[in-house]
């Protein structure tokens, strides 16, 4: 047995008894029970449903996640609703709705800060939310139209993609006030930082570039441009393995690029319009959710990167959220049987069959 087949099968086995373990737990959980109708996962991926949990609210548009491991909150932004919602992993309840935050697309926790930010996009607007009470301690300008977002915890900065204003807000997060705007020359796609080189990126997406963001001037020090990029917008970095995962909307392509070199490394057919990435880093696994509700699943290891999965996980599963510990994936659908939910899934152990 070689090394890479003894890593993956004590790999699978830990998964396996993770599973059980909260598999135990699951008769407490208010979980609503999956029907077999069109709104139910298809196979394709090495992934199980766990449970569906209505979101409250109306069946609306529903954006960005973030997960903040230490209290066990993902934040949900419900862009149709105006409000970022709060759902505690453990208990599976939703245990707040903060509401003003009119349009909101992106949402970023913080943990170092107690903090979540949000991009008001509908008052053009970052909004600060304190984990401990969940209420709005701060408002501040975030250009036309901010969407997505990264921190940069050297400089205490916050980075906003400003989409249609074709530039990035710099957000120092000591004062919260907006202390710089950087001209991108394009539509922005979103941000990322990457704790290697301790740089800001950012899609520029009707250029065909990778922007590199220097926190310490907020200067542009580089722009790479992407060989068969179309409507570069998901972005996300992998620091352990140097490398950066783009997502290209209009051309359903996932772009994979070499950090060190700043070269493509290989490029894959993904699901329609595909949108919001996530990574589970100890199970290598990367996520590609698109509009269009299909998601693609990719092995990352040793710097390479092979398909494994793809299917349908449900209505509009644009956005996807992942718990490290728990290697659960959390779907926020718009609409499901006609109310707002969250789509509760994690990966299969090998040999396993779902219920």
């Amino acid at each position: 047995m070689n090394t890479t087949h003894k890593r993956s099968t004590a790999r699978w086995i830990l998964l396996y008894l993770v599973a059980c373990v909260a598999a135990a737990a699951l008769g407490s959980l208010p979980f609503v029970a999956s029907g077999t109708d069109e709104t139910s996962p298809e196979g394709g991926l090495p992934l199980k449903w766990i449970a569906d949990v209505p979101l409250g609210g109306r069946p609306t548009r529903l954006d960005y996640a973030s997960y903040d491991p230490g209290r066990h909150l993902l934040f949900v932004a419900h862009l149709g609703d105006g409000e970022v919602v709060v759902f505690d992993t453990r208990t599976a309840h939703v245990i707040a709705r903060i509401p003003e935050v009119a349009s909101v697309h992106g949402v970023l926790a913080i943990p170092e800060l107690s903090r979540v930010y949000a991009s008001a996009t509908g008052s053009n607007q970052i909004v600060a939310i304190d984990e401990t009470t969940l209420n709005i301690t701060a408002r501040m300008p975030g250009g036309i139209y901010p969407d997505g977002m990264a921190y940069a915890p050297d400089a205490h900065k916050l980075y906003v993609s400003d989409e249609m204003g074709k530039t990035e807000t710099v957000i120092d997060v000591r004062s919260n006030t907006r202390v710089a705007t950087v001209p991108l020359g394009g539509e922005v796609g979103n941000t990322q930082y990457d704790p290697v080189s301790r740089h800001i990126f950012v899609n520029v997406q009707s250029r065909r570039q990778l922007v590199e963001i220097d926190p310490a001037t907020d200067q542009i020090v580089a722009r790479v441009d992407l060989p068969g990029a179309e409507g570069n917008h998901g972005l996300l970095i992998e620091p352990r393995q140097h490398l950066a995962f783009i997502a290209c909307e209009d051309n359903d392509r996932l772009l994979v690029l070499d950090m060190r070199t700043m070269r493509m490394m290989s490029s894959f057919d993904v699901g329609k319009d595909p949108d919001v990435l996530a990574y589970d880093p100890s199970l290598h696994l990367l996520y590609v959710a698109g509009e269009a509700g299909i998601v693609s699943m990719f092995s990352v290891e040793a710097g390479k990167v092979s398909k494994i999965g793809e299917g349908r996980v449900g209505p509009n599963a644009h956005v996807v959220a992942i718990d490290d510990a728990t290697h659960r994936s959390y779907f926020p659908l718009k609409s499901l049987r006609g109310q707002a939910t969250l789509r509760v899934m994690e990966p299969q152990a090998e040999g396993a069959t779902a219920p």
